[in-house]
């Protein structure tokens, strides 16, 4: 009896551990993908030619990100805890979770919705077709695809209670501010707007698509929020239920 009871329990540990190496080996690859990337499209010298460089794009901007979130992701894997509890949980894990809610889920769904519906609409506004003897297809879809799915599979393996939204919304504002500053930067030393899309815009026109991108970002980080809550229901009601028995105790 001993012996069959303890079956499942060795197949449960060895299903766990080969789901722990497939996820750090998805960590790596977003890890080692993302900055390749960027570094490729920094050799591409018709990108680099003008003021700012590759870091005009917030398609960098948002490589970048991603490559220090599944950074932070891998060492709390490594290193840190990912126990499905809301009490008092390491830094790692914190800002793990902050980044993720804040920035790096809106930020990778912006940056690949946005690039593809502009592509479907009329490439040039955002992709001309000049591009396209300098930048693979294989890049393209690192930056604007993988991006993509890469936190949703995050999101599907790694649970995470979403910070205060007004907190989490702070953040994401911030980083949108700063790169839309940077594009004015960019404008005031250049005379050209990094994306073709604003050049076709008045000055009012300019202002509302402003408006209307960061909007849409809080949207992207609702979505997110949704998302989560729905894919770790059982486990966050699990938690809030042990939060409250646990007041009630004091």
């Amino acid at each position: 009896m001993g012996r069959q009871a303890s079956l499942p329990l060795s197949r449960l540990s060895g299903h766990a551990g080969q789901m722990s190496a497939a996820r750090i080996a998805m960590l790596s690859s977003a890890v080692l993908q993302f900055p390749y990337a960027v570094h490729r499209m920094a050799s591409i010298e018709l990108l680099t030619s003008h003021f700012g460089g590759v870091w005009r794009f917030l398609t960098n901007w948002n490589a970048i990100v991603q490559a220090l979130y599944f950074g932070i992701a891998l060492l709390n894997d490594l290193a840190g805890s990912n126990e499905k509890s809301l009490k008092k949980l390491p830094l790692l894990r914190r800002v793990r979770d902050y980044v993720y809610a804040a920035v790096a889920f809106p930020l990778a769904m912006f940056v690949g919705t946005t690039f593809w519906s502009l592509m479907a609409i009329d490439r040039e506004l955002v992709f001309p077709k000049a591009l396209d003897p300098y930048f693979p297809t294989w890049l393209n879809h690192v930056l604007h695809t993988n991006i993509m799915l890469f936190v949703l599979l995050e999101m599907a393996t790694s649970f995470r209670a979403y910070p205060r939204r007004s907190t989490a919304l702070a953040g994401l504002i911030a980083f949108v501010l700063v790169y839309l500053a940077w594009t004015h930067v960019i404008f005031y030393v250049s005379g050209q707007w990094v994306y073709p899309v604003l050049e076709v815009l008045n000055v009012w026109q300019r202002a509302v698509f402003f408006l209307a991108m960061i909007l849409y970002a809080c949207v992207l980080y609702l979505i997110g929020e949704a998302l989560n809550s729905y894919t770790w229901a059982k486990e966050l009601q699990q938690v809030h239920s042990g939060k409250q028995h646990q007041r009630k105790k004091k």
